[in-house]
């Protein structure tokens, strides 16, 4: 799926995020987790780096933003932007409509990414198991629903763990998160079909903010037409392109 404007239609929509970022003198608080590569993470140096610091550190230089940023832990994500601990969420965070109710997003910077489970051994009941999911993710919500018995933790990095240590079955995540953790592991396999949920990975911005959303949707809009939207989603295997 790719949207194409016009040059001239490109050049306004650009301008006016450009006029509203201007008017948006404060800093802007980007707030993610750090925790779920390749989406985010912490680096060596102690640093956020992966593929929405990349994007989010392009989107900030075409709006002429100044940008920080800020992690925080998932659970408590949305609730510390309404409240106002960072301006937006850049944090791998699926489009729902239940999130939609509290806070708006942006259009979405990646197409909706599926999600695999991932187990000790081929043979494992997904149906009737044990399977862990990141808590207050679309995966926990599709495996509560699902027959299955859920177990909840707090890191993407727990949900492994419990898979390691027996607690769990299996464990049902993004995509590219579990491509990861299976190629790092030996033991740990992907396993079933692919699960498709939620509408694309957007950034989350409180309702109040309508000029910072439009901002960061021009600037979205202009790395998908010219094509550097696509090329950071390839250099860090995050979904499928646009």
């Amino acid at each position: 799926m790719k949207t194409i404007l016009g040059t001239a239609a490109m050049a306004l929509t650009l301008a006016g995020g450009m006029a509203m970022a201007e008017s948006h003198s404060t800093t802007v608080r980007m707030g993610t987790e750090g925790a779920y590569p390749p989406w985010n993470f912490i680096n060596d140096s102690g640093e956020v780096d992966g593929f929405e610091r990349e994007l989010g550190d392009e989107l900030c230089a075409r709006a002429e933003l100044t940008c920080e940023w800020v992690t925080n832990e998932w659970d408590s994500i949305i609730p510390n932007l309404t409240s106002g601990n960072y301006d937006t969420i850049i944090a791998g965070m699926s489009i729902t409509d239940e999130r939609d109710e509290v806070i708006d997003f942006t259009q979405p910077y990646t197409p909706p990414d599926p999600s695999f489970y991932a187990a000790l051994s081929e043979d494992v009941d997904l149906t009737g198991g044990v399977i862990a999911a990141q808590t207050g993710t679309i995966q926990a919500g599709y495996v509560a629903e699902s027959g299955a018995t859920l177990v909840e933790f707090a890191t993407p990095d727990e949900t492994v763990a419990a898979v390691m240590n027996g607690e769990a079955d299996a464990v049902l995540a993004d995509a590219s998160f579990i491509q990861g953790q299976v190629d790092a592991n030996s033991d740990l396999m992907v396993v079933g079909d692919p699960v498709a949920l939620g509408g694309g990975v957007g950034m989350g911005i409180r309702e109040s903010d309508g000029e910072l959303r439009e901002t960061f949707d021009a600037a979205i809009q202009s790395m998908k037409d010219d094509g550097t939207l696509n090329e950071l989603i390839e250099k860090w295997e995050v979904s499928t392109t646009w």
